[in-house]
C-alpha cells in the first residue's frame, strides 16, 4: 500500500525523542552552545515526525475499518465505509508530504536571512520600486510571523531606497525565501511621466543564509575597519559622531558599510553579520561551481542576474518566468501575499528534486 520506509522514519521519530528529552537535561541547559544546537535539530526534524504520526494514524484507522466493511452488523459496516472515505484519500497526500520530507535537505533551510535589495536599471523609478520591494517582503514576514530588522538603508533622493538589507529571521526563513533572489522587473507609468508611457526598471534582490560565527572564521588581520559620519540622502550629513563603520575584508575585497544605528558598536555588530553571510556565500559559490550542471539545475544557481519575476502595473500581473505562472494580482502581491508564488516554486523545486533521488 506505500512506500514510506518506516524503519528509517521510526529511527528520525526515536531520534527526535532523544533530543527533546536532551533539551531538559541540566547539562545541556548549561551549555548554550549545546543547546542552540540540540534546539535547531528538533526544529529540522518536527515537520517530518508531526507528518509520519499523522501518516501512521491515518494507515492505523485504515487498517481497523477495511476489516469491518464485512462486518453483519450493517451499522458497523456504515461506519467502517464513512471512516475510509476519509481516511483512504488523505493517505496518499500525506505520503506525498513525507517523501518530500525526506528528500535530502538543504543545510542553509533553517537559517534566517540576510536580504538585501539594489536599485538597477531605471534611475529613480527604480529605487521606488526598491522600497516597495522591501515593504512587500516586509509585509509578508508580518503574515508568516517573522520579524525583521534594519540593517541598513541608502535613500535616493526621490524618496526611494538605492538599496535596503536587513536580517529576517523566523522559522525555516531561508527554505521559503531562496527562490527570491534574482533580478526582478516592473513595467508601469512613472508617476513623472505626462505622456503616460511605460517605463521597464529592474531591482536585484539577494538572500543570504545568516552565517554563525563558528561557520565563518574571520581574523582580525584580515580587517580594514573605518568609522566615518553618517549620511543621508544626497550625501549630507546627519550627525557629527563617527558611528558608521565601513569594514573590508582584504583578502576577498568584500566591503560592507553600516550606518544605521547612532552606535558605532552596533553598526560594527551588524557589518559583520552581513559580512559573515557574504563571505559564506562566496564559499558556497565555490562549491556550487564544482558541481555538475545537471545538479546545479536542481538546487537553482541563485544568481542574480537572472530576471525571475516581472510586476507589470497596468495590466495588474506578476509573472514568474522560471515556473511560467502568471497571476493577475499585482495588488495584493504587493501587500506581501506571495503565497501563490512561493507554493508553486516550493513545488516545482521539490518535484525537480523527487526525479533526481527516484
Amino acid at each position: 500500500m506505500s512506500r514510506i520506509p518506516t524503519d528509517k522514519l521510526n529511527d528520525i521519530e526515536q531520534r527526535f525523542e532523544q533530543l527533546n528529552a536532551d533539551m531538559a537535561n541540566p547539562e545541556v541547559i548549561a551549555d548554550p552552545d549545546r543547546y542552540r544546537k540540540t534546539a535547531k535539530s528538533v526544529v529540522d526534524l518536527e515537520d517530518v515526525v508531526t507528518t509520519f504520526r499523522r501518516w501512521k494514524d491515518l494507515t492505523s484507522r485504515y487498517e481497523q475499518a477495511k476489516p469491518m466493511l464485512a462486518d453483519p452488523d450493517p451499522d458497523m459496516a456504515e461506519m467502517a465505509r464513512a471512516e475510509l472515505a476519509e481516511v483512504e484519500p488523505l493517505i496518499p497526500q500525506v505520503e506525498e508530504q513525507l517523501q518530500v520530507l525526506l528528500i535530502p535537505q538543504d543545510p542553509n533551510d533553517s537559517k534566517d536571512v540576510v536580504l538585501e535589495i539594489h536599485a538597477g536599471a531605471g534611475g529613480d523609478e527604480a529605487s521606488l520600486f526598491a522600497a516597495e520591494m522591501f515593504r512587500m517582503y516586509t509585509r509578508y514576514a508580518e503574515l508568516v510571523g517573522w520579524k525583521v530588522e534594519l540593517l541598513d538603508v541608502s535613500e535616493s533622493g526621490a524618496g526611494g531606497y538605492k538599496s535596503v538589507s536587513a536580517i529576517i529571521s523566523g522559522k525555516k526563513v531561508y527554505s521559503i525565501m531562496k527562490y527570491e533572489g534574482g533580478v526582478h522587473r516592473v513595467q508601469r507609468v512613472p508617476a513623472t511621466e505626462a505622456q503616460g508611457r511605460i517605463h521597464t526598471s529592474t531591482v536585484s534582490v539577494a538572500v543570504l543564509p545568516e552565517a554563525d560565527e563558528v561557520e565563518v572564521h574571520i581574523e582580525n588581520k584580515d580587517l580594514r575597519i573605518d568609522t566615518f559620519c553618517s549620511s543621508g540622502p544626497g550625501g549630507q550629513s546627519v550627525n557629527t559622531t563617527y558611528s558608521a563603520v565601513r569594514i573590508t575584508h582584504i583578502p576577498t575585497g568584500v566591503v560592507v558599510s553600516m550606518q544605521d544605528e547612532k552606535s558605532q558598536i552596533k553598526n560594527r555588530e551588524k557589518a559583520m553579520r552581513v559580512l559573515r553571510s557574504r563571505l559564506y556565500e562566496l564559499e558556497m559559490e565555490k562549491q556550487n561551481a564544482a558541481l555538475s550542471s545537471e545538479r546545479k539545475s536542481m538546487v537553482g544557481s541563485g544568481d542574480r542576474s537572472e530576471k525571475i519575476r516581472t510586476y507589470n502595473f497596468k495590466e495588474n500581473r506578476v509573472t514568474d518566468h522560471r515556473i511560467g505562472l502568471t497571476i493577475h494580482q499585482l495588488d495584493q502581491v504587493m501587500e506581501g501575499k506571495l503565497d501563490p508564488f512561493i507554493s508553486a516554486l516550493t513545488a516545482h523545486y521539490n518535484a525537480e528534486k523527487l526525479k533526481s533521488v527516484a
